[in-house]
Order: C-alpha cells, then sequence, then structure tokens
C-alpha cells in the first residue's frame, strides 16, 4: 500500500466505489447511480477531478467528454479505511469491533470460527 494515500472523503470514496464497480464511466452515468435527490452535475465533475488530481482516477478523451476510470485499487483503501473505523470507533481494539459484530449479529459465531480456522491455516 503507498504510505501517501489520502484519506478520501465521503463523496470521494461514493465516487470511487462506482468506478471500482462498474469501470469506466462518464459523469452523467456516475449520476445515474446517485439515490435521490441526486447531486448536480458540476459538483460530481468537481469532485471526479479533485479525484483526479489526487492520482486516483483518470480520464480518456472520447469527442468532447472523458471517461473516467480508476488508477488506485480498492485493496489500498480497503485496509486504511478499516483501520480508521476501528479507531474512531472502537478505541482502536479490532477485538472490539469483532465482539460488536457479533453481538449485532451482523456475523455468526460459525463464520467467526471460520476465520479462527483461515487464521490458524495461514499461521500454521
Amino acid at each position: 500500500m503507498r504510505s501517501n494515500v489520502k484519506k478520501l472523503t465521503e463523496k470521494e470514496a461514493q465516487i470511487m466505489s462506482m468506478l471500482w464497480e462498474h469501470g469506466p464511466m462518464f459523469v452523467r452515468e456516475m449520476l445515474e447511480h446517485y439515490d435521490e435527490p441526486r447531486p448536480h452535475f458540476n459538483t460530481v465533475s468537481t469532485t471526479v477531478r479533485i479525484l483526479e488530481d489526487k492520482g486516483y482516477v483518470s480520464h480518456e478523451s472520447v469527442g468532447s467528454s472523458h471517461r473516467y476510470f480508476a488508477v488506485a485499487q480498492a485493496s489500498e483503501f480497503r485496509g486504511r479505511s478499516l483501520a480508521q473505523v476501528v479507531k474512531s470507533y472502537f478505541n482502536n481494539s479490532y477485538a472490539s469491533a469483532v465482539s460488536a459484530l457479533v453481538e449485532e449479529e451482523k456475523i455468526s459465531v460459525e463464520e467467526l470460527r471460520r476465520i479462527i480456522d483461515m487464521v490458524e491455516r495461514k499461521n500454521g
């Protein structure tokens, strides 16, 4: 992972997720993936250009328009995002985060056992 990976704003993360999931898109196509009320075209366009300035997105010219695509990989952000959530909401305790998932029934005890087995096999 790049050491200089900058934190994404919520708007930037939403656009990156769209590009990772759906591939290259024009801004007008991105707008179709938003729930109502959709943001203004210029708002999305500005956010995409900010992502491009950060080096996470690039574009190809198609006629007089730009089709944008992700340059950064989702894996570059996944671990960092999880670490931020654990730090912010679980006092930097991964055990507390997993415990909350079990308590809120977001993960079953059986799934947790499978994860433990995977970790033991990996480290064994």
